[in-house]
């Protein structure tokens, strides 16, 4: 694992979600700690840690936010913002001597490797391919070209598990090889809806013709 700079007293938010790197994430924000957590971000322009509270506890590995849009003040400081995943962290040591949860973490780089052309091509493809059935229109190759794995996985709604599985991963060509696999799971998740949904309409029996 290739690991970067230190922080201490880095703002957390455990929170029941998976936030990845390029994923926008809507959040309401009413707990006095996080309105002192968020009041202070947007002061001083950093950012904040989505940790998944999962039912085993606190993850270790999360991931950086940024605040970049507030969408709602209210008069006694609750607030509805947009943040977007910047980079993924590990979490050494929580910190209570805060007025909001912290800790400090180890932010971590992927290890030095070339992307693998087919992995990546093969990635697109089944990420195109499921965009392209859910909403039909298919990205456009210079959109495609422009998106790494973290990019593609962060429009689609996977399970926690699957996507903490991206975030822990300090590899691009791990990442790109598991959402290809998810990608193509989601595929046949729809296939199964759209014959349930036809057998629905016809009554259960199948039509001929």
């Amino acid at each position: 694992m290739t690991t970067g700079e230190t922080v201490r007293e880095f703002p957390l938010f455990p929170l029941g979600i998976v936030a990845l790197p390029s994923e926008l994430v809507p959040l309401h924000i009413f707990e006095e700690r996080y309105k002192t957590m968020m009041a202070e971000c947007l002061e001083s322009g950093s950012e904040f840690g989505i940790v998944w509270l999962s039912d085993d506890g606190l993850r270790p590995i999360g991931c950086a936010c940024e605040i970049t849009e507030v969408l709602e003040r209210m008069e006694d400081g609750r607030m509805n913002i947009v943040t977007r995943g910047t980079r993924p962290f590990r979490l050494l040591e929580r910190q209570e001597h805060l007025a909001f949860p912290a800790g400090e973490v180890e932010f971590l780089t992927d290890r030095n490797e070339e992307v693998d052309p087919a992995a990546a091509a093969e990635a697109r493809s089944a990420y195109a391919e499921l965009v392209e059935r859910a909403t039909d229109r298919r990205p456009d190759d210079d959109e495609l070209e422009a998106m790494g794995a973290y990019e593609m996985a962060a429009t689609v709604e996977f399970g926690l598990e699957a996507k903490q599985g991206l975030l822990d991963l300090r590899s691009e060509n791990a990442r790109l090889r598991l959402i290809t696999r998810l990608f193509r799971a989601a595929a046949k998740r729809l296939d199964f809806v759209e014959r349930a949904q036809d057998r629905a309409r016809s009554n259960g029996k199948v039509r001929f013709g």
